[in-house]
């Protein structure tokens, strides 16, 4: 009988200990932290890519709408936004790669900004675009109105809801 309670004391353990981690992993894979009240589409130039295991980043400073330059802060450094995705090899699948959007890319992508005000966003299910090659969109226009232009993932560029903020001066 020693034993029986032992492995019933052992299954309780684990079951509790599996809770634990069950409920962890849905906090860390919520969307809490963003507005999803509020939806962008930038259009921007890829600075790197972060292919990180759990949730890839792509980190774009984004172009004006001539799409001639790209947007800079008072102290005349690029804005830069970190867009977050899916894990690594999840994206991969879909094309997104370190290799595939390398620094330079031009890319289209629709977004949930932080709650915070933080220059960065889900990407959730909007869709993402890559313009060809030092191909940029026309003015006021993104990378999925450029011949050529690939598509990688789900979803299309949504209608934002609002224009895409700027962080604020320090």
């Amino acid at each position: 009988m020693k034993t029986h309670n032992h492995l019933r004391r052992r299954a309780a353990a684990l079951a509790a200990a599996v809770s634990v981690f069950a409920a962890s992993a849905q906090a860390h894979h919520s969307f809490a932290m963003y507005d999803l009240n509020k939806t962008y589409v930038m259009t921007g130039v890829v600075v790197r890519v972060d292919p990180n295991p759990s949730h890839l980043q792509i980190f774009l400073a984004p172009l004006n709408d001539a799409r001639d330059q790209v947007i800079r802060d008072s102290k005349k450094e690029p804005v830069v936004w970190a867009i977050e995705m899916e894990a690594a090899g999840v994206a991969a699948r879909d094309g997104v790669t370190v290799n595939n959007f390398p620094r330079g890319a031009i890319v289209s992508v629709g977004l949930h900004p932080l709650r915070n005000g933080m220059p960065a966003g889900g990407r959730g299910k909007n869709g993402l675009f890559k313009c060809p090659a030092d191909t940029p969109p026309p003015p006021g226009k993104h990378c999925d109105s450029v011949k050529g232009a690939t598509s990688h993932g789900h979803g299309v560029l949504p209608k934002p809801t609002g224009p895409l903020p700027m962080p604020k001066a320090k």
